[in-house]
């Protein structure tokens, strides 16, 4: 049961002196809209030093006396209501510390721009915006709050007008975020329809009895439409290409935007998990959508001669990981997932100016050999073996939690590539002993991580249960195509110099062409006829 705010009218000014701060910079920025605004500066300061203490002392609230929601200003049970609970105060304090690196990093690299205040204004409105909608607690807020973050974005997308490529990105970007406006909004009523509230307790409460008697086709809808915003939102293939061609807009944008905002498809899943959860469709559709963008993109990612390209492609793949991962029904490893990509994203893009110089010098020339396909072999089975016997410490039963099984499959994919490496190229076996090791405090970093997140959320997401025949059969065949992949990635450096396979990578480096087809259906690629308009 939640807590009400009547005992407790102090939370209600904690949580939302955050917002409340934000928004007063924002509006601060029309007086002072220009280079090096003291006063627009200064606000932002505190804003940011306040979310961090507004996340603490929520956090600490919900640890003292539970999942907290306030009573509101609603009518028909449609309104401005904010919750506090575990789920939403996580994600509350990844935005506001990021939000506060992001802020201070401008003001350094915005510093001496005519239109610095303009800038600062727009960022704060934009985090007020992400702030508010991970502590929505009503259907309308949730919604309004959603176009309010797309379209503050799309301000600071287009703060250079004169950035061409940047400008034709956010059209793109404008077309797909109204697309995931209209399924969101088609979400909300079906769930008002039927629920007849716009409380998200009160419809959780309810989805848990209709678990029992019944999912009617509304729900299914409206978990389809919660599906198709989230993908929208998160730039999920095929509409992914304008999040790879916003690289011209300032770096502060580029660092809130994919360790931020783009976030806010997962969180949605998350938010409205028993939802989703209970829906037949709706997790296939995630899977399909979150497999295939997470297995393209991270193929694509490695081709990437430009590293905020890279970076772009790299958001996507997680983002399509971490939706793949609610489809799953594993919302705590989604959701752990997305906390740790954020911060790595956030200190990519802010460091990015100095990547090329720490390439070179983490650059290290390993020795030609000829592939050892037993060795391969045997790093692909000590991989497994780690992560098997880990998962069997933790109590992790394959028959028990599939979902997490075929999760943990695909971080050992990963570990094995870093064995392969070190038995291909290791100079004795000191060296492999030491990879091996890595590799287990991985696996133990994992399961531990894993199981802290579960008991974090607690009741907040639907357990992991077993997936009906469908899921299973999709998620088998994700898993075979990332092996397929891995395999294909051991092998490459003895491939490099084939026709064949340079002529693939160009196909893959420029994404397989689906960017070119979306330009062409919103029309992203028309020029202007400048001496007709004259």
């Amino acid at each position: 049961m939640m807590t009400s705010f009547t005992h407790l009218e102090a939370a209600l000014l904690i949580a939302a002196a955050a917002p409340i701060l934000c928004a007063v910079t924002a509006v601060a920025s029309w007086f002072q809209p220009g280079m090096r605004p003291a006063g627009v500066i200064g606000l932002s300061k505190v804003a940011g030093i306040a979310g961090i203490a507004s996340a603490a002392l929520c956090a600490y609230l919900i640890i003292d006396h539970g999942p907290l929601l306030s009573e509101g200003l609603t009518y028909a049970n449609l309104g401005f209501s904010l919750r506090l609970d575990a789920l939403s105060v996580l994600i509350f304090s990844m935005i506001n510390l990021i939000a506060f690196i992001v802020l201070r990093f401008s003001y350094n690299y915005l510093d001496g721009d005519e239109r610095q205040g303009v800038f600062t204004g727009r960022l704060a409105a934009t985090i007020a915006g992400v702030q508010l909608l991970v502590l929505s607690g009503n259907l309308a807020l949730l919604w309004f709050t959603w176009v309010l973050t797309s379209f503050s974005l799309h301000r600071l997308l287009t703060f250079y007008p004169e950035r061409k490529r940047a400008v034709l990105a956010a059209r793109k970007k404008f077309i797909a975020a109204r697309l995931s406006d209209g399924a969101l909004l088609a979400a909300v009523y079906f769930l008002y329809s039927h629920f007849g509230t716009g409380d998200l307790e009160v419809i959780s409460n309810g989805m848990a009895e209709l678990v029992t008697t019944g999912i009617p086709w509304q729900i299914e809808i409206a978990a389809l439409c919660i599906a198709a915003a989230a993908i929208l939102k998160s730039a999920l293939f095929p509409t992914h290409g304008w999040l790879v061609e916003v690289m011209e807009t300032p770096t502060p944008v580029s660092a809130l935007l994919h360790a931020g905002l783009l976030n806010a498809g997962p969180f949605l899943v998350a938010r409205l998990a028993f939802i989703v959860h209970g829906s037949e469709y709706t997790p296939l559709v995630l899977i399909v959508f979150g497999g295939i963008t997470a297995l393209l993109a991270s193929i694509i990612y490695l081709t990437q001669t430009s590293v905020k390209t890279a970076l772009g492609y790299s958001s996507v793949s997680h983002m399509g990981f971490s939706l793949l991962m609610c489809g799953m029904g594993v919302y705590a490893a989604a959701m752990l997932h997305l906390v740790a990509h954020s911060f790595y994203k956030a200190h990519a893009f802010l460091s990015s100016g100095s990547a090329i110089d720490v390439l070179k010098a983490a650059r290290v020339s390993l020795p030609q050999k000829k592939r050892n396909p037993l060795r391969l072999a045997g790093s692909v089975v000590v991989a497994f073996g780690i992560f098997a016997g880990f998962a069997y410490l933790f109590g992790i039963r394959p028959a028990e939690t599939p979902s997490f099984f075929a999760l943990s499959a695909v971080v050992v994919m990963g570990v094995s590539l870093l064995l392969s490496r070190a038995a291909q190229f290791g100079t004795g076996i000191s060296n492999m002993v030491k990879t091996a090791l890595l590799a287990a405090a991985v696996a133990v970093a994992f399961f531990s991580l894993e199981t802290g997140m579960s008991a974090l959320l607690g009741t907040q997401v639907p357990e992991v249960s077993i997936p009906g025949a469908s899921a299973v059969v999709l998620v088998v065949v994700l898993m075979l195509l990332f092996a397929v992949t891995v395999i294909i990635q051991m092998a490459a450096p003895g491939l490099s110099a084939s026709p064949r396979w340079q002529t693939l990578a160009i196909h893959v480096r420029n994404g397989f062409y689906a960017n070119a087809i979306y330009d062409r259906l919103v029309g992203a690629l028309r020029r202007r006829n400048t001496q007709t308009a004259r």
